[in-house]
């Protein structure tokens, strides 16, 4: 069977009575290429256990299987595990799991699954729950690179640079656990039913946090409320977070002892200046502490 040809996915659609699912963001790709580049950025070898999410009918799944040493695909659509059987029925390295992915213990599932293994992700993303996925994903902390499709303008947010239109609190949060990179756009024809939007494949390959973050709880409270409003000051942002412990005037003087401007707006640092603020916030915090 040709999971790409659209009759043949048609037929196959009809056979069990599918029909998609705004609700749950189904696009199947119809375009080969896109499966094999995405393979081909991921780095996966036969030492690698790769985690699928929204598997579909399969077409991933399948090219993935010829590489990997196992492949564990998570459905969310119960109607979609009759087709899976079939169209997957004789491939022996997949596991499918109808399950939701935010309800999913990942850590348990690679400990299960890839143990021994290099565990991974590779994924055409379900474009509605994407921010909660990767979110999940990073903070498993179990995978070493994930290598996903998801809207274009979500990749541009991820790779955004500082002062740019794009640069945000989930940009910062992507970038302080990983590296990522684009790799290629896709086009809405790729896909069936048609999308409205053109897709991108991105790949976040996990690195240590950084060094010089004192406390990330502190850094991404200031990360959170310097985009929070982002026409406010940093300094008027901090204080609607720190409000209750430091007024403005100490908030001001945190800014310029450490090189910056009061009016300075937070979408123009970098994670390091982000860090900077947010040690400096956090030692007076607990200096205020141990006073009290």
């Amino acid at each position: 069977m040709n999971l790409y040809d659209v009759k043949e996915i048609k037929a196959l659609l009809n056979k069990y009575g599918f029909h998609f699912s705004k609700s749950l963001g189904q696009n199947f790709l119809t375009a080969k290429w896109v499966t094999e580049q995405m393979i081909r950025c991921s780095g996966i070898d036969d030492n690698t256990g790769v985690l699928e999410i929204g598997p579909g009918i399969g077409a991933l799944t399948k090219e993935l299987s010829l590489t990997a040493s196992k492949v564990v695909a998570v459905e969310l659509d119960k109607k979609l595990i009759p087709l899976l059987a079939e169209t997957l029925g004789d491939v022996k390295n997949v596991a499918v799991i109808q399950n939701n992915i935010l309800k999913t213990d990942l850590s348990n599932l690679a400990a299960e699954h890839f143990d021994g293994l290099k565990p991974v992700i590779c994924a055409n993303l379900p474009y509605n729950i994407t921010t909660p996925v990767l979110s999940a994903l990073i903070d498993a902390k179990c995978f070493e690179k994930i290598t996903v499709m998801v809207q274009k303008e979500v990749a541009e947010r991820i790779c955004a640079r500082p002062g740019t239109g794009a640069y945000g609190a989930f940009s910062v949060y992507i970038q302080y656990h990983t590296q990522p990179k684009t790799h290629f756009t896709v086009p809405p024809d790729c896909f069936i039913p048609r999308p409205s939007v053109t897709s991108a494949v991105i790949s976040l390959t996990m690195c240590p946090p950084p060094g010089f973050v004192d406390s990330e709880a502190v850094f991404f409270k200031v990360v959170r409320a310097a985009f929070a409003q982002r026409r406010k000051t940093l300094c008027n942002a901090l204080f609607t977070v720190f409000g209750q412990t430091l007024n403005k005037t100490f908030l001001a003087k945190i800014l310029t002892d450490n090189g910056f401007d009061e009016k300075l707006r937070g979408e123009n640092l970098s994670i390091p200046e982000f860090a900077t603020i947010a040690n400096a916030v956090n030692q007076t915090l607990i200096g205020i502490n141990n006073v009290h």
